[in-house]
């Protein structure tokens, strides 16, 4: 494993006694940090999870780990927000924010409703703080998947949570927009809604999405998807986890204008997808020639299927 410390942009933003803590750290394997009140302090790497001493060294005994207290969460949420590109009241009704370099934040507390919808969280008790990384060529084993034709062949990357599909989509991205030896590149129109795979801050990317790359940083998709194809006539559209209704039909509007489209969803397998209304319709209608279904099996990012879908019906 080689070594690395957490990015300045999640290590300045910890309340300081968790600072001191994780320091030293050695996380060039980490993918998260979670912090829950009452809990020891812990640390979940790609091969292991693990706790962490005051001292800033590893343990797999809780007695010697360094306890999280209801201060440590608030203050870090705290610090967290005030950098944040949203308003922390839409922040705490979405359950996440993210901070500069694309590192997303989840929050659990209390709920407040409002007609059985979520209105927001209080008493936050417990951030899981999910670590962005580049990793160039995550997706290079899809790049003579998608190429093909006229443009690239529209793909739906599949997986279930922390199995990689948000690196292998910034990385296609990457990879398309480039260009490379005997292809061209593509003019992508990159809708970042939760600012995770471009990483913008001030409007910039932090993280390498591509030179012919346009980013609309912190947009819902439905708006940025039509932004985008009225204003920087892109050759594809991308974007990360779909999910409604309306934005299956945004994209099936993007296709039917003859853009491809790049775009992640929560699913294990094809299966799930089509159990799931809003991507059955999208899967159906012919917006995705082919859907890739990854896991973790040998580390994030292991692709376990591909799966055709052009045809008149889509998948049965």
């Amino acid at each position: 494993m080689g070594t690395a410390g957490l990015p300045s942009a999640v290590l300045a933003r910890l309340s300081p006694r968790l600072r001191s803590c994780l320091g030293e750290v050695d996380a060039a394997d980490l993918e998260e940090i979670r912090l829950n009140a009452g809990r020891p302090l812990t640390l979940v790497a790609t091969w292991a999870d693990f706790m962490v001493t005051q001292k800033g060294a590893w343990t797999q005994d809780p007695r010697e780990a360094c306890p999280v207290t209801a201060e440590d969460v608030a203050g870090t949420l705290e610090l967290m927000a005030r950098s944040s590109y949203y308003a922390l009241e839409e922040e705490l009704r979405r359950g996440c924010l993210t901070l500069p370099g694309g590192h997303r934040v989840g929050m659990v507390g209390r709920a407040l409703l409002d007609g059985g919808r979520l209105r927001t969280l209080r008493d936050v008790s417990g951030l899981n703080i999910r670590l962005a990384r580049e990793v160039p060529g995550a997706a290079s084993s899809l790049i003579p998947l998608v190429i093909g034709g006229v443009r690239p062949r529209s793909t739906l990357v599949l997986s279930p949570p922390r199995a990689g599909k948000t690196t292998v989509l910034r990385d296609l991205v990457r990879q398309l927009s480039d260009g490379g030896k005997d292809r061209p590149g593509y003019r992508v129109g990159l809708v970042d809604e939760r600012s995770e795979l471009a990483g913008c801050s001030g409007g910039v990317p932090q993280l390498d999405v591509g030179r012919r790359t346009d980013v609309l940083d912190g947009c819902p998709k439905v708006q940025g998807i039509r932004l985008l194809l009225r204003a920087m006539g892109p050759e594809l559209i991308a974007c990360d986890e779909i999910g409604g209704e309306e934005e299956a039909e945004v994209l099936a509007d993007a296709a039917r204008c003859g853009v491809g489209v790049l775009a992640t969803a929560h699913a294990a397998d094809l299966r799930d997808a089509l159990a799931r209304p809003a991507l059955r319709s999208a899967l159906r209608s012919q917006v995705f020639e082919r859907a890739v279904v990854l896991s973790r099996r040998r580390g994030p990012g292991t692709v376990e299927a591909v799966h055709e879908l052009a045809g008149a019906n889509g998948p049965g």
